[in-house]
């Protein structure tokens, strides 16, 4: 399947070259270092290393803009890790409107949710797994949408005919536990595998200064369970079918973000809730600087307790964000997760800073601390990393 995606990607980029206008084409290209803090846990693993990423991005508007045709595609080249070496088509899709209604068809990304720590609703598109630690980055979904905009709100209903398997790091890659994850060892519980169809939908509603969300999706879920396989010495793969309902608020004051996800999940072997909810305190223009501070807290709940995945199940995120509102646009995110029962932390902090004419520079960093042993972190005490990364934008 992997080679027939490479070859798509291929085909469909010498297609969209023989169409291609200067104006509609942009992108980036990245080069990342990643550091590792402490010595590998794990036989095979490497510290660190240097990766090189491309993504340009193709739009095309037509029929006073009502008719858009997006192509995204993506590749990373990793000098450490095979399995990070991938490519993908984040988006290849047609846009089209008319009047309220607006359909779309192809490979795209959809992101559901409000808060800032963890996405609980978040569900149609795959995560992908070797990019970073922080499941922020996805993987594009074959889908239909049907959307019908009404007065202060959206339906959005999705039929997604072909599903995505999660990316994994490799033997020699980092953010594991002490058995690899071997991606062609997976089974489903639905008969048609990968080819179920799914199906989802939400509607969003603001009332004033509320904004409220309710979503449903059925399918085959994107978090698989995972087992080890004694005899190889990995971890095979179960795709379910699960059944998810989600609620997400957001209410705008003055100064003040508070946010809410929850949902509901049922599986054949399971069923559980779980949510996310807190605020953002802005004070703008501190002092003469003229820098935006922005304080975040963030309480988590999982019915399912400790799990391998579910391990924000009594947990509380602290941050700040700060925008220092200068000509290069410099902000930074930084925060601590606190488990409520053990006193584990994580530690991570995010900063952006342009340099120059269409460059930028990508700091990030995370600190584990303090891992208690029946932690589901534990597996990955020793991945505390700083990664530098400089972006040149065309």
């Amino acid at each position: 399947m992997k080679s027939i995606h490479k070859k798509l990607i291929f085909l469909t980029s010498l297609l969209l070259s023989t169409t291609l206008q200067a104006n509609d084409l942009s992108g980036k290209i990245g080069l990342e270092g990643r550091y590792f803090l402490d010595d590998p846990a794990y036989t095979g693993q490497k510290s660190g290393g240097l990766s090189l990423s491309l993504q340009p991005e193709y739009k095309h508007k037509w029929n006073n803009d009502h008719n858009v045709l997006s192509f995204i595609p993506f590749y990373r080249k990793d000098s450490k890790d095979p399995e990070r070496t991938h490519g993908d088509i984040r988006q290849l899709d047609l846009t089209m409107a008319k009047g309220d209604w607006e359909f779309q068809g192809g490979i795209s990304k959809v992101f559901w949710g409000v808060t800032e720590s963890q996405h609980l609703v978040d569900i149609i598109n795959q995560t992908d797994g070797v990019e970073g630690v922080d499941g922020e980055d996805k993987l594009g979904q074959p889908m239909f949408r049907m959307s019908r905009i009404h007065d202060n709100g959206t339906l959005n209903v999705y039929i997604l005919p072909y599903f995505r398997e999660r990316t994994f790091v490799g033997a020699n890659g980092r953010f594991r536990g002490s058995l690899p994850v071997d991606t062609h060892d997976v089974s489903y519980e639905s008969s048609k595998k990968d080819k179920h169809i799914d199906y989802a939908a939400r509607l969003n509603h603001t009332f004033d200064k509320l904004d409220v969300g309710l979503s449903y999706f059925d399918g085959t879920s994107r978090t698989p369970q995972l087992t080890p396989n004694l005899a190889s010495g990995v971890l095979k793969q179960h795709y379910p079918l699960v059944r998810q309902a989600g609620l997400d608020l957001q209410y705008t004051g003055e100064a003040w973000l508070w946010k809410l996800e929850t949902i509901h999940r049922d599986t054949k072997a399971e069923n559980h809730s779980a949510a996310v909810g807190g605020f953002e305190y802005s004070l703008p223009s501190l002092g003469s600087t003229g820098a935006d501070l922005g304080l975040l807290a963030e309480y988590h709940r999982d019915s399912r307790g400790y799990a391998l995945n579910a391990p924000l199940q009594n947990d509380l995120f602290l941050g700040a964000r700060l925008g220092l509102n200068d000509t290069e646009g410099t902000e930074f995110l930084a925060g601590t997760f606190i488990d409520l029962d053990d006193q584990s932390k994580v530690f991570r902090v995010e900063g952006s800073r342009r340099i120059g004419k269409g460059v930028k520079l990508n700091i990030e960093a995370q600190k584990l601390i303090d891992i208690d042993n029946n932690n589901p972190l534990r597996n990955v005490e020793k991945d505390s990393f700083v990664q530098i990364e400089l972006q040149k934008y065309f």
